[in-house]
């Protein structure tokens, strides 16, 4: 192989590095955005939530808040999804004998959210009722929703899928709540799942489950949430370079 062959073998070989380390610096060197920055821009807010796992936030509502903020593993997804947003609220309690139009509130609650909505639904005793459907599901999509959270059954699986709108609730049910629930009001503090969700909350959702933070402590979990997600996702690779996770935990301390 002559030197200009074995140059040009280097230099491919070397590229791809080079290019990652700059590209690894490009990032490093941009700076962090603070609290008062994302308080600011709340697009911003959700933008970060959207690209931050799941577990890194509960991880970090726990360290602030010391508080419980995930709802439990019954709380399902009906396909793998990952979605960040505001809470839209909505309450139903169990009334026998109303007609449609004693739930209609959780309809017109729908067309009152917009993009980045979160559509969460408080359902008593609903775990074999389904909260939403096809209908709701459709209406929600073309709204901009970005996903709904049903502390009930969900049900009309095929249209949901369809228009790949993400949905997490109990489990996929038949039954209706019309003829059975009363709605009580929109917008109002909630218990999904065992966990108080407030209007304009974050709810954030992934394969692991749901988390909702209190909107004023939300630019101060995130940026905890992504020191967090950092030093997890800097761990990987000294785990596979080690073959030893107690050494790379003891560089980077996160488990």
């Amino acid at each position: 192989m002559s030197f200009r062959t074995r140059s040009r073998s280097y230099l491919l070989v070397t590229a791809p590095i080079t290019v990652a380390v700059t590209v690894f610096t490009l990032l490093a060197q941009q700076p962090a955005k603070s609290a008062a920055d994302y308080n600011s821009d709340p697009a911003a807010l959700i933008e970060a939530y959207r690209h931050v796992e799941v577990a890194s936030v509960s991880d970090a509502a726990e360290q602030l808040l010391h508080q419980r903020r995930f709802m439990s593993h019954n709380m399902h997804s009906i396909f793998p999804t990952k979605f960040a947003g505001t809470a839209l609220t909505v309450k139903l309690v169990k009334q026998e004998g109303t007609d449609s139009a004693a739930v209609s509130g959780m309809l017109e609650a729908i067309d009152k959210g917009g993009p980045g909505s979160v559509y969460v639904m408080q359902l008593e005793d609903g775990a074999d009722v389904a909260g939403m459907g096809g209908l709701m599901g459709t209406a929600m999509s073309v709204r901009g929703f970005a996903g709904a959270v049903i502390g009930g059954g969900v049900r009309d699986l095929p249209q949901l899928t369809r228009i790949g709108f993400p949905v997490y609730a109990l489990g996929p049910v038949p039954s209706t709540v019309v003829g059975h629930y009363r709605f009580v009001a929109m917008n109002m503090p909630i218990v999904c799942d065992g966990v108080d969700v407030s209007p304009n909350d974050i709810v954030t959702a992934d394969a692991d489950g749901v988390v909702v933070i209190p909107r004023a402590k939300a630019a101060d979990v995130l940026i905890l949430a992504q020191k967090l997600d950092n030093q997890e996702h800097s761990t990987y690779p000294f785990i596979e370079k080690l073959h030893s996770i107690v050494e790379a935990v003891k560089q980077f301390g996160r488990i």
